[in-house]
């Protein structure tokens, strides 16, 4: 009781410091347009207290749903204040029209929606068929170790490239049941799950990444430029290594290693989530066997595949690679998700593991599995319409434009401001598509020598690569980014344990990437500046060990 009054108290403190904010009067309407109509914190600092607030009580209060809301209802509340007062009217409106039913109706959205929604549905067919069972049951005859079970979830998040959100969802419910019967925490599960899914789909030319990348360059080849930035991605491919070492040695450090220590002796997990309902693990038949697993998830992978190629033109004559960076992720992975339920239905029906009756009561099994995911990625997407309103894009994107003159300080720069801006929106996908034009602005001479048949220049890639590395580290750290929310979800970990956990970790290996883009602003040499990142981590990693090793003592 204590503790929920706490909790309540500090709720309606920010509720109090933000209408401080407003309190110049319920002003009269001033007849400005809708067009017309500016918030006086637009393209200012205050415009990112809303992120701020949000992540703020997440971590105080334990508790995401309420905290996204009032950073939404901090967001209302800072846009609804314009030169001529308070508009509570306008607040309300940003909130519910702007922040939740805009979000609702935009079409990428309810397709990214329609997708996790079948890829639970498959989920639930594939367990109550027995595939992950027989699946538990034979890697728990090949994998008898921690480590190697690690080790597995590792890998396979690495062969599932095309996409974050499948890759989070499939390698979590697939390898869920090995990590526990290996005493692996749900935290340390939805950590090796965060750092493998967007980290390897930033690095992977035919993945929706190197899509959404390549359409945000104008002037140049987009995907051979992606492929160019690839040595340079310093986050992507440190945090790969350093998932590997630690799932071989075992050497954890920070928040993680009580939750490990208390998964190894045996004690209840208490990162898991108990908003999901797990009943249905025990309607299994006993009668599946591994194909029932593997055969579904190569199905789904392969339609989804396919529906992105669609998407992009490839079954028109349009070659592979354009395809994919001209597809419309959302729409491939909502048209092959359902083409690969339809298949998998029949599937399961020839070979008799799953009645009609039980495919079709996997429908509302599946929608209720992903209702905490939809639930936090709605009142996601509302926060950040809110930081779109008050213009927090553009006021980073102001700051970053005044470093443009110290190009040799300008690739750590860019890392910064592309992790804080992640981080605050929860977005990668939005942070290096406001950066990646102000770079090619800043070299437009540069890259005008390009279309001549020139070579990119070192710096731009350098640069490039920056913006893609912070972008990624903020949506790793960030609670209210969407591969975060997927990644709690196919772990069923507890969503604020996983964002505390992961957190040490990411911070290690961004103050790692700092260094190495301050050494390639001098030195445009991708042997010298990625050899010396891995010393440094591999330094790091060893006297954080040394120092936990030292404590335990």
């Amino acid at each position: 009781m204590k503790k929920s009054l706490r909790i309540l108290g500090i709720l309606l403190l920010c509720l109090l410091v933000v209408g401080a904010f407003s309190m110049t009067a319920f002003a009269e309407e001033t007849g400005e347009s809708v067009e017309e109509y500016s918030s006086i914190f637009y393209e200012t600092a205050i415009s990112l207290l809303p992120p701020v607030v949000a992540i703020v009580l997440a971590l105080i209060t334990k508790e995401v749903y309420s905290s996204l809301f009032i950073g939404i209802l901090t967001g209302g509340v800072l846009y609804g204040i314009s030169a001529g007062g308070f508009s509570i009217e306008t607040t309300w409106n940003a909130v519910v029209n702007d922040g939740l039913i805009a979000n609702l109706s935009d079409a990428y959205n309810v397709g990214i929606l329609i997708f996790l929604v079948v890829l639970g549905i498959i989920v639930v067919m594939m367990n109550r068929a027995g595939g992950s069972r027989a699946y538990g049951e034979w890697a728990s005859r090949k994998i008898s170790t921690r480590r190697g079970a690690q080790a597995s979830t590792f890998g396979l998040g690495v062969l599932i490239f095309v996409d974050d959100y499948f890759n989070c969802l499939t390698v979590g419910s697939v390898m869920r049941p090995l990590t526990d019967k290996q005493r692996i925490s749900r935290a340390k599960l939805a950590y090796l799950i965060d750092a493998t899914a967007a980290p390897i789909c930033i690095i992977a030319p035919i993945s929706s990444w190197a899509a959404a990348v390549s359409g945000t360059v104008e002037g140049v080849n987009g995907i051979s430029l992606f492929i160019q930035t690839i040595p340079y991605n310093l986050y992507a491919l440190l945090t790969l290594v350093m998932v590997f070492y630690l799932a071989l040695s075992g050497k954890d450090f920070g928040p993680m290693r009580r939750y490990e220590q208390m998964a190894l002796a045996g004690e209840t997990d208490e990162s898991i989530d108990h908003n999901v309902d797990s009943s249905e693990d025990n309607k299994v038949n006993t009668k599946g066997k591994v194909i029932d697993l593997i055969l579904p998830v190569v199905i789904l992978i392969i339609c989804c595949v396919g529906g992105m190629l669609y998407t992009g033109g490839f079954f028109s004559g349009v070659d592979i690679v354009n395809a994919f960076a001209k597809c419309d992720a959302s729409y491939g992975l909502a048209f092959g998700s359902l083409i690969a339920l339809i298949i998998d239905v029949l599937y399961f029906l020839f070979r008799r593991v799953l009645s009609f009756r039980d495919c079709m009561s996997s429908i509302p099994e599946g929608f209720k599995q992903m209702v905490p995911a939809i639930l936090i990625l709605t009142f996601a997407w509302g926060l950040k319409s809110m930081t779109g309103l008050l213009g927090a894009s553009s006021f980073v994107a102001g700051v970053v434009e005044q470093f443009t003159a110290l190009q040799i300080l300008l690739p750590a720069i860019l890392f910064l401001v592309a992790v804080f801006l992640s981080f605050a929106t929860g977005t990668s996908w939005g942070t290096f598509g406001i950066l990646i034009p102000i770079v090619t602005g800043v070299f437009e001479e540069s890259l005008a020598a390009v279309a001549d048949g020139g070579a990119i220049p070192s710096m731009v890639i350098v640069c490039i690569s920056a913006c893609l590395a912070g972008a990624v580290c903020g949506d790793h750290c960030s609670p209210i980014s969407d591969t975060t929310i997927m990644s709690s979800t196919g772990a069923r970990c507890d969503h604020v344990t996983h964002v505390a956990t992961q957190l040490p970790y990411a911070m290690t290996v961004a103050s790692v990437c700092l260094v190495g883009y301050l050494i390639a602003g001098f030195v445009q040499n991708v042997f010298l500046v990625l050899g010396i990142s891995l010393v440094l981590l591999f330094a790091l990693l060893f006297l954080l060990s040394w120092l936990t090793d030292r404590n335990k003592k």
